[in-house]
């Protein structure tokens, strides 16, 4: 009797993790073919391979103001061949400039903002359009503006469609805009269920509104998210001089989760913004003047 108790709760057990494994899992772009690369969705079947170097935009650079973030690089794919991206700009100095491929970065066209976007904090690709967390006016107000005919026209979007935003007033996401849980972040991040703020030295991790989960993990510069799994760009590793892909688990985070390392492109300059999103097993990384995609999920480039 004692026997069929314990396998009975063994099972039920499992049924519920598996559950909540449905629900937590991230969601960085709306229903996107490919869940993107960094923000975003690639995918491609044949070997990794480098792609050609994209033309630049203005690299971020801190303007040293108390009232402004710094400029930040943001990349969002749809898949393997297409995506956008964006220098974010800030509100005191140079406005943002916003950029999209469809031949995997071989190229890239300017799209038009308009006039009263002073920067853009966030930026998520999916099959219903483009969004952008955008910050308008002199008193550089946050705002969700979304175009579905390839940036030619926007209206106001959804809140969240743009995903997580850093600013001077905090972290902007869904429902709120919060302080945040540590200071000068790098790259944030929201799901159905999960935030995730990269900062310097550590990744603070959370489900809902409970209290953040401090993980020690320096190096971070930007992540994408598949499924249950995080994608990493790390720099300073003892096993690569350039930038290394690693994933971790996107739930049960706790401060001694380990992280696993894929690949290393050894070319990138850890020295240069690194942005980098993700869809299925193609991944893109956007470092210094270049990006390239990799299709074995930043195995090989």
């Amino acid at each position: 009797m004692v026997a069929a108790v314990v396998v009975l709760l063994v099972v039920v057990d499992v049924v519920l993790v598996a559950l909540a494994l449905g629900r937590t899992s991230p969601e960085q772009h709306g229903p996107a073919g490919p869940i993107p690369t960094f923000t975003s969705t690639p995918d491609a079947s044949e070997p990794a391979s480098p792609s050609p170097s994209a033309t630049s935009v203005p690299s971020p650079n801190a303007d040293g103001a108390s009232s402004v973030a710094p400029s930040r690089n943001l990349l969002s794919a749809l898949d393997g061949t297409e995506a956008w991206r964006a220098s974010s700009g800030s509100c005191s100095a140079d406005g943002p400039v916003l950029q999209h491929t469809t031949d995997g970065g071989v190229s890239w066209q300017p799209v038009t903002l308009a006039g009263d976007v002073r920067a853009i904090s966030a930026l998520r690709v999916s099959t219903d359009g483009v969004s952008v967390l955008a910050e308008i006016g002199d008193d550089c107000a946050s705002t969700v503006r979304t175009s579905a005919d390839g940036g030619v026209t926007w209206v106001d979007g959804k809140a969240g469609a743009a995903g997580a935003g850093i600013t001077p007033e905090g972290i902007v996401l869904r429902t709120a805009t919060e302080a945040a849980p540590c200071s000068d972040p790098v790259d944030a991040f929201q799901g159905e269920r999960t935030t995730v703020v990269v900062c310097d030295g550590q990744v603070e991790w959370r489900m809902g509104t409970q209290p953040w989960v401090d993980l020690p993990l320096g190096g971070v510069r930007s992540i994408a998210v598949d499924g249950s799994e995080y994608t990493l760009a790390r720099i300073g590793t003892a096993s690569c001089a350039g930038v290394q892909i690693e994933t971790m688990p996107a739930i049960a985070v706790t401060s001694s989760t380990s992280t696993t390392p894929i690949g290393c492109d050894s070319d990138a300059d850890p020295d240069q913004p690194v942005s980098i999103d993700r869809v299925g097993d193609d991944v893109w990384l956007w470092s210094g003047d270049d990006v390239k995609v990799s299709a074995n999920g930043g195995a090989s480039w």
